[in-house]
């Protein structure tokens, strides 16, 4: 945890850079889904009612040549005069740090709020140049960082900023974000169980060895499981299959059985020939069980047995974490087994379990599929950062903030 938090700090009369996470949705130049503006309220409306002048800083996308329009934080700063009632001055510099930044900063009275360009429109910010952090320092007196998902990232705004300026702490979404995962992950209600989905066994190597350490249960779905299949001897057709980590996924089964965690695997497979093209034509699938997937299919989905014995492991849990989807739930016909993990963290929820969905790709999924946010106890903001504590790694953004 962040020693300190802004309820440790006076700032009014001060100008107090906060880093945001208003990487949010857009499309055609619209933000399709605000949680991410709404979620760093606490925060804002805070540091105004102390009379802090507030100075926020965020990035959007992932701008490759510099400056696009496109990824403008324009849109976020007129969905934000919304919702916080008042007018949010926006700094539109392409250098991000420049002479609309400056005016508006010196013009600021307590309570007012500005907010910069996108950070990356600067290249300096991902490779957390000493320059860029030392422009964002000059504008502030202080540092608050709010932006969970970009802590497990060293850059400008995260971590290089925190050198220059004094005090740094924490907001209210970091806090709690930290609470929640830590108290699931070091202080768990029993039976603990952990969900991990996706495609690549690659991104989850340490937070499956991890989590060995903690859980009772381990559920493995999505393609990453086809490689756990192929260890066991079966064969998976034309499946997702990482050669390179078969001996791994000997390696943790026999790390399970050791340690007396149950790891679940799926038991049948939902199976295609083709992709369907466009996602939402009909396709001819097959489910089969999970030793007998044909040489030219390829599962993309669990099937109703294993949905069925996942849901139960879920609902019989204390603490449920999750991230990653059973299959590819973009596509209708692969949504089900994602579907019925969601409900099961629901039936959980209701029945008194602590159930975390992890951020990235299982947020999204839970929203795509029209769950409601209040059916789990937590949603992350951040899938990155949140993995990366699962992980057991220490986030740069957090630690930052510790040593300043």
């Amino acid at each position: 945890m962040a020693k300190k938090t802004i309820d440790d700090i006076k700032v009014s009369g001060k100008k107090v850079l906060v880093r945001c996470d208003f990487n949010v949705p857009m499309k055609d130049g619209k933000i399709t889904n605000d949680k991410r503006i709404v979620a760093a309220l606490p925060t804002i409306k805070k540091l105004i009612a102390d009379g802090g002048k507030v100075i926020l800083c965020s990035h959007l996308g992932k701008p490759k040549n510099g400056p696009e329009e496109k990824f403008s934080l324009a849109p976020v700063a007129v969905r934000l005069s919304e919702l916080l009632g008042q007018p949010v001055v926006f700094a539109n510099d392409d250098t991000v740090v420049g002479e609309n930044a400056k005016a508006a900063v010196a013009a600021m009275k307590d309570g007012d709020v500005v907010l910069l360009q996108n950070t990356r429109f600067r290249k300096e910010e991902t490779k957390n140049v000493e320059e860029f952090s030392k422009e964002l320092a000059s504008l502030a007196d202080c540092y608050v960082d709010d932006a969970f998902g970009s802590c497990h990232r060293a850059h400008c705004s995260t971590e290089g900023v925190t050198k220059f300026l004094s005090p740094c702490v924490a907001g209210y979404l970091i806090g709690k974000e930290l609470a929640v995962m830590g108290k699931a992950l070091e202080n768990a209600d029993r039976p603990f169980v952990a969900v991990l989905g996706g495609a690549k066994i690659e991104d989850k190597l340490n937070v499956i060895n991890n989590l060995l350490e903690k859980v009772d249960t381990l559920i493995i779905g999505g393609g990453m499981a086809f490689t756990f299949l192929k260890a066991k001897g079966y064969e998976i057709g034309k499946s997702l299959l990482d050669e390179t980590k078969i001996d791994y996924c000997k390696d943790m089964m026999a790390k399970a059985a050791e340690k007396g965690v149950q790891l679940l695997l799926p038991v049948d497979t939902v199976c295609i020939k083709d992709f369907p093209n466009p996602i939402d034509a009909p396709v001819d699938t097959v489910t089969v069980d999970a030793d007998a997937i044909p040489a030219d299919m390829e599962g993309c989905d669990i099937g109703p047995k294993s949905r069925e014995l996942f849901a139960a492991a879920v609902k019989s849990a204390k603490t449920v974490v999750w991230n990653g989807p059973m299959g590819v739930f973009e596509v209708p016909a692969f949504a089900a087994g994602t579907e019925a993990v969601a409900q099961g963290l629901v039936d959980a929820t209701a029945a008194g379990a602590f159930t975390i969905v992890g951020g990235g790709d299982s947020a999204s999924a839970v929203r795509n599929l029209g769950f409601p946010e209040d059916g789990f106890s937590h949603i992350s903001t951040g899938g990155g950062a949140s993995m990366e504590l699962v992980e057991g790694k220490a986030l740069p953004g957090v630690e930052a903030l510790l040593d300043a």
